[in-house]
C-alpha cells in the first residue's frame, strides 16, 4: 500500500521529513522503539499536497503578497491568510489522492474513528516546535469525512498563528509543505502531556506529567486544570491534584463532546503514582532514542499507554557540553560582557581561544564553570563577593546552589596559610595611565602592519599565534592594578561617605568627566560631528533620506562627497570612524557589523544630535560634568571637616577622589584595544573569505561566520567546505535568538534564578541594581535596536543591555534602565560619567515597561516606578 500519496506509519522512513512532515516522521520513529505503542495509521504525503495545490491558479500570487508582509502587521496577515485557506479548501481533491486514501482506510478499518492531524515539514523541529500552529481533527468517521478534514489540514498551514510563527523563525512559506497523519482513535480513560525535562526550570532530571480524564483536548482547550506530577529518579516528588468537573470524549456522531465527570471522581487523580512512574520511564526511553528532551502526548487505555505524539522541547536552554558526568555550575559570560545575544560560531570560538579560562558554548552563548570555586571553602567567599557585587542576581543564584548542596564541598589542595604582605598601593600618577594607553596603541599598530600582507594558511597561523598575545595585553600585570585601584576607590568612597555623611552613591557625581575614558569621549565626539554637519542643509537632507529608508550601501562617505558641505561632513565622519569605527553592537562577537563597515548606522544619532543640541554641546557637557565633580568634591570635603576627626577623614577622602578620577576612565581602554585588534582580524578574514568566494569554495563571504576558527582554518588549507554544515549552523543561530540565556545554569539543565530580596521599595516598582545616583521622571523609550533609536530630550532609555556602541545615545537620554548589567559594566560607568541616573539588572524591563510610558528612575535606590 506504500505509494506516492499514502504511506503506512510503520513503513515510513523517519528521515523523510520532506515527505511526511515533522509529526509523521516523529511517529514513524516511535514505532521503531521497543515497548512504545503508537496507534495504527498512515501518512498522506506532501506530494498529495503539492498535487492538490497545483490546481489553485491564484495561490502563487497570494503567497508572493504574504512574503512581503511584515509579521507585526497582524490585520493584513490575518486577512490574506484567511483568503489563502479558502483558496486551498476550495481545491477539489485529486482523484488519485482520494483513491489512495480510501484504499488505506479500507485496509485499517473503513468505518473506524480516526484522528486526522496536520504534519508540516517545518513542524516539530529541534529548534521550532510549531505546537498548536496547524489544525487536527478528532473522531472523524467515514471516508468522506476523512477526505474533508485532510483538505482542512492542508489549509491550516496558513492559519494566522502559523504564518506569524514562520515569519518570526525566518522560514519561507513556499518551502513549507503539509502532510497529514491519519490514525485510529483510542478510547482514552485519561490523557495528557509528559515533559521529560522540567519545562519551567529546565532541569533534565525532573520529568513533569500533566493528566486529566478523557481525551487531552480538555487540557489543551483549558476546560479543566490538570493534575501535575513531578518525578525524579523514579519517584513522584511532588503532585497537585486538580478538581476536574469536565472531560472531553468522542461523540457517537463523530467529533467530540464535553461531558460532566461524576462528582465523586472529580478530585481523584487521573493517574496513580505507579502509572506516572511507568509513563516517565517510557518517556525516558523515547528521549534516549531521539537524543533530546521530549514533549510527549499520551493516552491511557486499559492500563497501557498509547503515545500519539512526541516532539522536541524547543524552549529549553541547552546545557553546555562537558567532558565528564560531574556536576557543573555555569555562569553566563554574556551578562558580564553586556552581550546576551547569540554569537555565531566564528565569534564564540575566537573568544574562547583568547579567554584566560575555559569557556563553554550553548545556544551561541558562552559560560564559565565555577563549580570548582564553589566547592572550595577558601575560594567560594571571594567568588560570591565579586559576582554578587557585579550582578546581585548571579550572586544570589550561586548562593542558592551552595545552600542546596548541589556542589559537594571538598578540602582545598593546600591550606590557605597566613595572609601575605599587603600589595603596594598604586600611586595616583597620571603618567602610568598614558603609558599603558600608549603600550596598547603601539602593540595594535605593530600588529596591523604585520597582518597587512598575510593571506591563506599564514593568516590563520598569524591570528592563532596572536590570540594569546592579545590575552596577555588584556591582563597586563600593570593594567589590572590600575583598573582595580579605580574600582576600589569608588567602592571606598561609596561605603565611607554613606557611613560618615549618610549619602548613598556619593562617588557618582565625583567621577563625572574623568580623563581617558575612551567610551564616553566617543559619545561626545559624535556631538562634534553633528556640529560639523549642521551648517550644511544639503548634507542634512541627504542624511534624512537615509534615515527614511534610502540605502547608501556600505559607503556613506562616498555619498557625501558631491554635496555642498560634503567634504567637511566627510572629513568629520571619517575622522570619527578612524577613532571609533571598529565599535559596534555586540562587539565581542567578531562577526557582528561595525560602524566602519556600515557608517549609515550613525545617521539617526547624528540627526538627533543636530535636532536636540546647540553647537558646542560636547565641550559644554564635559565641562559641566567636570564642574559638578569639583563642586561635589568641595562640598563633601567641607562637610567631612566638620565631623570628629574631620581633617583625617577629609584627607583620606581627597586621596580616594584623586585615585578614582585618575584611574576610573582607564577601565574602558583595554577593551577598546581588544576591539581594535579583533577588528584587524575581521578585516583580514573578510578579505580571505572574498578570495574563497572567488575560488568557488564559499557561496558567500558571510559563510565563514558559521564555521569555528579551527573549521575555517581547515577550509582555507583544503579548499573544501561542508555546505550543509553552514546552512544548519545558520538555521540554528536564527533559532537561538528566541532563547533567553540564563545567568546561572547547572549541568542538570536547571536555570537558577536569583532575586534581590529587598523590602525597601514601593509596591509595584521594578527592582534592579543602583549604579548611578539621581532621580528622574520622564517618557520611557524602549529600544531594542540602537540603529533605530530616536530619543528626544527628557527621554529615558530602556533596553536589554548596553555595550560601548550605545554610548552616543546616552548623550540625549536623561536616565538609563537595562535588564542586564552590574556596578562596573560599561553602561553603569558611562551613566556615572555623564551624570545619568541608572538602574540595571531589572528583570524583563523591556516587557514590563511600555514604550512611551512615564516612569520614574531612582538611581541611588535601585528601582523604577511605573507612573499612571
Amino acid at each position: 500500500m506504500t505509494g506516492r500519496y499514502v504511506q503506512p506509519l510503520r513503513t515510513v522512513d523517519p528521515a523523510q521529513r520532506a515527505v511526511v512532515g515533522g509529526k509523521g516522521a516523529h511517529l514513524a520513529a516511535l514505532t521503531r522503539i521497543d515497548g512504545v505503542h503508537v496507534p495504527e495509521g498512515f501518512c498522506v504525503t506532501t506530494d498529495a499536497f503539492r498535487r492538490a495545490t497545483a490546481q489553485a491558479s491564484t495561490l502563487d500570487g497570494q503567497l508572493d503578497r504574504l512574503a512581503r508582509l511584515p509579521a507585526d502587521d497582524r490585520e493584513a496577515v490575518g486577512t490574506l491568510s484567511a483568503r489563502i485557506r479558502r483558496t486551498i479548501e476550495a481545491v477539489p481533491l485529486p482523484a488519485e489522492v482520494a483513491t489512495a486514501v480510501t484504499r488505506a482506510l479500507a485496509a485499517t478499518g473503513e468505518h473506524a474513528a480516526y484522528a486526522v492531524r496536520s504534519s508540516a515539514t517545518a513542524e516539530d523541529l529541534p529548534t521550532a516546535s510549531f505546537a498548536g500552529q496547524q489544525d487536527s481533527f478528532l473522531n472523524v468517521v467515514g471516508p468522506d469525512a476523512v477526505l474533508r478534514q485532510i483538505s482542512r489540514c492542508w489549509a491550516s498551514l496558513f492559519t494566522e498563528r502559523a504564518v506569524v510563527y514562520r515569519q518570526r523563525h525566518g522560514l519561507d512559506h513556499r518551502r513549507v509543505r503539509m502532510a497529514v497523519v491519519v490514525q485510529r482513535m483510542v478510547r482514552a480513560e485519561s490523557a495528557g502531556v509528559l515533559f521529560t525535562a522540567d519545562p519551567v526550570t529546565g532541569n533534565r532530571r525532573v520529568a513533569v506529567v500533566e493528566a486529566g480524564f478523557g481525551l487531552g483536548e480538555a487540557l489543551v482547550a483549558g476546560l479543566v486544570d490538570a493534575d501535575v506530577f513531578r518525578v525524579r529518579d523514579d519517584a513522584v516528588v511532588a503532585r497537585t491534584i486538580a478538581a476536574k468537573p469536565r472531560a472531553v470524549h468522542p461523540s457517537a456522531a463523530g467529533g467530540t463532546q464535553v461531558v460532566a465527570v461524576d462528582p465523586g471522581r472529580r478530585e481523584q487523580p487521573a493517574l496513580t503514582d505507579e502509572q506516572v512512574v511507568r509513563l516517565v520511564r517510557l518517556g525516558r526511553r523515547i528521549e534516549a532514542h531521539v537524543g533530546h528532551p521530549q514533549d510527549i502526548e499520551w493516552c491511557l487505555v486499559d492500563d497501557d499507554f498509547a503515545i500519539v505524539q512526541a516532539r522536541p522541547v524547543t524552549t529549553l536552554f541547552p546545557v553546555p557540553a562537558a567532558d565528564d558526568t560531574g556536576r557543573h555550575v555555569y555562569v553566563s559570560v554574556g551578562h558580564q560582557q553586556m552581550m546576551t545575544d547569540p554569537m555565531k560560531p566564528l565569534g564564540y570560538s575566537m573568544f574562547q581561544l583568547m579567554a584566560a579560562r575555559p569557556m563553554y558554548e550553548a545556544a551561541g552563548r558562552l559560560f564559565v564553570d565555577v563549580a570548582g570555586e564553589l566547592a572550595s571553602p577558601t575560594r567560594r567567599a571571594g567568588l560570591l563577593a565579586a559576582l554578587g557585587r557585579s550582578d546581585p542576581l548571579i550572586g544570589d543564584a550561586l548562593r542558592t546552589v551552595v545552600e542546596r548542596g548541589f556542589v559537594e564541598e571538598r578540602p582545598d589542595d593546600a591550606p590557605a596559610g597566613p595572609p601575605g604582605p599587603p600589595a603596594s598601593p598604586v600611586q595616583t600618577d597620571p603618567a602610568l595611565v598614558t603609558e599603558l594607553i600608549r603600550h596598547i596603541d603601539d602593540a595594535n599598530a605593530a600588529f596591523r602592519r604585520e597582518i597587512r600582507a598575510a593571506t591563506g594558511p599564514a593568516l590563520l597561523d598569524l591570528i592563532r599565534e596572536d590570540l594569546p598575545r592579545l590575552t596577555r595585553m588584556m591582563i597586563d600585570p600593570r593594567s589590572l592594578p590600575v583598573i582595580m585601584a579605580g574600582m576600589e576607590a569608588v567602592w571606598w568612597l561609596n561605603e565611607h561617605l554613606q557611613e560618615w555623611l549618610g549619602e548613598r552613591n556619593a562617588a557618582d557625581p565625583l567621577t563625572q568627566s574623568v580623563p581617558h575614558n575612551v567610551t564616553s569621549e566617543m559619545g561626545l565626539a559624535l556631538l562634534d560631528v553633528a556640529d560639523a554637519i549642521r551648517p550644511y542643509p544639503e548634507v542634512v537632507a541627504f542624511l534624512h533620506r537615509i534615515a527614511d529608508g534610502d540605502d547608501p550601501g556600505d559607503d556613506l562617505l562616498a555619498g557625501l562627497a558631491p554635496l555642498a558641505g560634503g567634504p567637511q561632513a566627510r572629513a568629520a565622519v571619517g575622522s570619527w570612524l578612524d577613532r571609533y569605527g571598529m565599535r559596534g553592537v555586540g562587539e565581542i562577537d567578531i562577526t557582528r557589523p561595525r560602524r566602519r563597515e556600515r557608517p549609515a548606522m550613525l545617521v539617526p544619532t547624528i540627526l538627533a544630535n543636530i535636532r536636540n543640541f546647540a553647537p558646542g554641546a560636547g565641550e559644554r557637557q564635559f565641562a559641566q560634568g567636570l564642574r559638578t565633580a569639583r563642586e561635589k568634591e568641595q562640598e563633601v570635603l567641607t562637610r567631612l571637616r566638620a565631623l570628629p576627626d574631620g581633617a583625617e577623614k577629609a584627607a583620606q577622602t581627597k586621596r580616594m577622589i584623586d585615585r578614582a578620577r585618575t584611574f576610573a576612565g582607564y577601565r574602558e581602554y583595554p577593551k577598546y584595544g581588544m576591539i581594535n585588534r579583533t577588528f584587524a582580524y575581521k578585516q583580514a578574514l573578510v578579505a580571505e573569505a572574498d578570495r574563497l568566494v572567488a575560488a568557488g569554495v564559499l557561496g558567500d563571504r558571510e559563510d565563514i561566520w558559521y564555521l569555528t576558527f579551527p573549521e575555517l582554518d581547515d577550509v582555507v588549507r583544503t579548499g573544501r567546505v561542508d555546505d550543509g554544515l553552514v546552512r544548519r549552523r545558520a538555521a540554528e543561530h536564527l533559532s537561538y535568538r528566541a532563547l533567553v540565556p540564563p545567568r546561572v545554569l547547572t549541568s542538570e539543565g536547571e536555570i537558577i534564578t536569583g532575586a534581590y530580596r529587598r523590602d525597601d521599595v514601593p509596591a509595584g516598582a521594578l527592582v534592579g541594581l543602583a549604579v548611578s545616583a539621581g532621580t528622574v521622571e520622564g517618557r520611557a523609550r524602549v529600544v531594542r535596536d540602537v540603529a533605530r533609536a530616536d530619543l528626544a530630550p527628557g527621554d529615558i532609555l530602556v533596553t536589554t543591555y548596553t555595550d560601548p556602541s550605545w554610548t552616543p545615545l546616552f548623550v540625549a537620554a536623561t536616565a538609563l534602565v537595562t535588564e542586564v548589567g552590574g556596578l562596573m559594566t560599561h553602561g553603569a560607568v558611562i551613566a556615572r560619567e555623564y551624570g545619568l541616573p541608572a538602574v540595571v539588572g531589572v528583570v524583563d524591563a523591556t516587557r514590563l515597561i511600555r514604550d512611551g510610558q512615564r516612569i520614574r528612575v531612582h538611581g541611588a535606590d535601585g528601582y523604577v516606578e511605573l507612573l499612571p
